[in-house]
């Protein structure tokens, strides 16, 4: 993922050498109107897998009509035996908004905006790579076909996850010019729904870019006002009593779905109290290790190359890692098609092989592909391991163990380039801007 940038520009010029390809925009149109469409077949068809079911954002729905009516009992109410409301007051607030809104036009506003969200994703990271023009348009379309078949997508679409939404308000503040005066304020926000993002202030500040991180923290700081302001009671319960360190408030951590270090660490070691003295001083090792390699791509001319870094490490070091957490998936996608686009021989073949990894590990694939083990068709989490995967996840061996931590282990991948550009990265340039349609024909 972080091949990308002026490394590849020095080694390629300014671009693959090819005659223009006047086929790749409307092939790229077509492509992505053919994903949208499977995408709504499967929908009217019930396909399993593809129906939507909105369990999270019924939960969220929930959470915002009690937050309005009773909210004494914010985090106590269950959906569920252990179905809880685990997110902040100040999201409560948010999701008390949308619970004005009649169900049926709350849940497809959700999918419209989550995929609106992903395209907005696609769109900013190729600005960011200094793609213009024709060419990123022809890009949008093609990696949004893509990308929208990589199972933490689907699984986000399919439970009216929120993390499109916030992953796309994160990309879209470290794309805005480091001019403006309130940028950092949309990392403050998103973590001010949920926490994982706060791995981004720190990032902020060992990048040099201290009035932002002053931004992201007002901004959070406003957030935890509003809900101390609104749901005092609530708040209390929150941020005074560590309810929100409590991993098991919100499932299984030992369980398939859960796709974090901390995760891997509870399979291998049997249960979460032998694992947790381990799984501390993993989390620290890698969040300082994936910070300060952050930091050197930012520093270095790569900030996209360093806010997904800073993004990878907080989805590793966080205790609980839904499938649908890695989302981040796409704009790893798009960096390693942009390094492809720029490179050339061999280091143009590595980079496509990297980018078809990405792929092929957080891809959707149908179920006689994944067979009945895997979380099918959803996916190949659990491929290895046979027809009851949740009797087995303390006894793994073989294939299984990778299969169990499949989407952990890529993000450790994707961890590990990060730290290698890190370490050889050379003088900060720019990114070559990308004008020619011919360079959008890599995508």
């Amino acid at each position: 993922m972080v091949l990308a940038g002026p490394g590849l520009a020095r080694a390629s010029g300014t671009g693959p050498a090819s005659r223009p390809r006047r086929w790749a925009w409307p092939a790229a149109a077509g492509a992505c109107a053919l994903s949208l469409a499977a995408f709504v077949a499967g929908i009217a068809a019930r396909r399993p897998g593809l129906t939507l079911g909105w369990y999270d954002l019924n939960v969220y729905n929930h959470a915002g009509l009690i937050a309005r009516t009773l909210p004494a009992q914010l985090y106590t109410w269950q959906l569920h035996p252990g179905i809880k409301f685990t997110y902040t007051p100040f999201a409560s607030l948010v999701f008390a908004a949308g619970s004005l809104l009649p169900w049926a036009v709350l849940r497809w506003l959700m999918t419209v905006a989550s995929l609106a969200a992903l395209a907005a994703t696609v769109w900013l990271t190729l600005g960011a790579l200094g793609w213009r023009g024709r060419a990123r348009v022809t890009a949008l379309l093609a990696l949004t076909a893509c990308a929208l078949w990589l199972e933490p997508v689907q699984r986000a679409l399919h439970l009216g996850q929120i993390e499109l939404v916030l992953m796309a308000l994160i990309v879209w503040d470290r794309c805005q010019p480091d001019g403006r005066k309130w940028k950092g304020a949309g990392i403050g926000l998103a973590a001010g729904i949920k926490l994982v993002p706060l791995i981004f202030i720190p990032y902020l500040i060992l990048t040099g870019k201290l009035r932002q991180a002053a931004v992201a923290t007002a901004a959070l700081a406003g957030t935890v006002l509003l809900g101390l302001a609104f749901l005092p009671r609530a708040s209390a319960k929150w941020w005074l009593t560590g309810y929100f360190l409590h991993a098991g408030n919100v499932g299984d951590v030992g369980s398939l779905l859960n796709q974090s270090v901390y995760a891997l660490v509870v399979r291998a070691a049997g249960s979460a109290r032998a694992a947790t003295p381990a799984w501390l001083t993993l989390a620290v090792v890698i969040a300082a290790t994936g910070l300060a390699a952050a930091a050197v791509l930012d520093r270095r001319g790569r900030p996209v190359a360093g806010w997904l870094t800073a993004a990878v490490t907080g989805v590793l070091v966080s205790p609980i890692s839904w499938d649908h957490h890695w989302v981040w998936a796409v704009p790893a996608l798009v960096l390693l098609t942009d390094a492809a686009v720029r490179a050339s021989g061999a280091r143009r073949r590595a980079c496509w092989a990297l980018a078809a990894g990405v792929g092929l590990v957080y891809g959707d694939w149908p179920a006689r592909v994944t067979g009945p083990g895997a979380f099918a068709p959803q996916g190949l989490l659990g491929f290895f391991i046979g027809p009851h995967p949740g009797l087995e996840k303390y006894h793994l061996h073989g294939l299984a163990v990778v299969s169990w931590n499949l989407y952990v282990l890529g993000g450790l991948a994707l961890f590990a380039l990060a730290t290698a550009a890190a370490a050889r990265a050379g003088p900060a340039r720019g990114h070559p801007v990308v004008t020619h349609p011919e360079q959008a024909a890599g995508p």
